[in-house]
């Protein structure tokens, strides 16, 4: 058995205590020693001269720490966010520029890694790392998300192009012209069939509907078509019974317009338009 000497022994110990419990063990050694032991503790264990003093000083003043935490109330070092005022408007911008989801949700996601937004960040004058990136986007309400099957083949400038979508909606914004979001959603068919969810209904008596989900069953589909009115933040959706055509897409808007769009915005010269391309939204349709 290999015997350890004394000084070892208190350091081995002293590297097992918090901050606080480390200064006054050393304290308590110094105080002990006697003349000469400041020295010999600031030398053996390597505590600066104020820190041992300090818990010279706690022992003497009988001062105790709250059992359940180390440091003092207010201790530690302070939030990124606290000492640099524009990160968070930074950070805001950038996941503005870069920021994907449905609707139908309030979940948030980013196309970005934390990663490359600590790096732009960086760049912008924030020095910050990926961690502090990840846990204010949790703050900020977005979610971690699972694959999904949205990459596409990345061609030259497509940067560029979002960058100059994002450049004309702000200005349509700026000049309070309409900009719509415009999309068709998911087709329902019409009838007696079942569909998810619960609805509060006396005890045993539930609404019955057909076993199976035919077509036949049914009166037709239901296509409904949104438009997002991101100005003033409203919802219009438009209900076809028959195909999501390129006729179909124009006349939702057309609808919009008449019904809403002139009203909201009687001075208006211009209408953005921000839509995925295929289906009723192709670039490719003829009609």
């Amino acid at each position: 058995m290999i015997k350890q000497s004394p000084d070892d022994l208190m350091l081995k110990v002293l590297g097992a205590l918090s901050e606080s419990q480390a200064r006054w063990y050393v304290a308590r050694e110094t105080l002990a020693l006697g003349r000469g032991g400041l020295k010999a503790m600031n030398e053996l264990t390597g505590m600066s001269r104020p820190t041992i003093l300090k818990g010279i000083r706690e022992l003497q003043q009988h001062k105790e720490l709250p059992s359940e935490r180390i440091r003092q109330p207010g201790g530690g070092r302070k939030r990124l966010e606290e000492s640099d005022q524009g990160l968070e408007a930074a950070l805001e911008q950038i996941m503005e520029e870069n920021t994907a989801g449905d609707p139908m949700s309030l979940l948030r996601w980013t196309n970005k890694s934390t990663v490359r937004i600590a790096d732009e960040l960086t760049r912008l004058g924030h020095s910050v790392s990926d961690e502090t990136v990840r846990r204010r986007l949790a703050e900020m309400g977005y979610s971690l998300q699972a694959n999904a099957k949205n990459l596409e083949e990345s061609g030259a400038g497509r940067d560029q192009q979002f960058r100059y979508i994002n450049k004309q909606v702000k200005r349509f914004l700026s000049g309070k012209e309409p900009v719509l979001s415009i999309d068709a959603k998911k087709k329902e068919r019409v009838g007696n069939f079942k569909n998810a969810g619960r609805t509060w209904r006396p005890k045993g008596q539930p609404i019955e509907v057909n076993v199976y989900d035919f077509p036949h069953l049914g009166v037709g589909p239901a296509i409904p078509y949104g438009a997002y009115d991101q100005q003033r933040n409203e919802g219009f959706v438009n209900v076809g019974i028959s195909h999501d055509t390129a006729e179909f897409a124009v006349e939702s808007v057309r609808r919009w317009w008449r019904w809403i769009g002139r009203r909201r915005y009687p001075q208006a010269q211009r209408l953005l338009l921000c839509a995925d391309g295929g289906g009723s939204n192709g670039s490719r349709n003829r009609a």
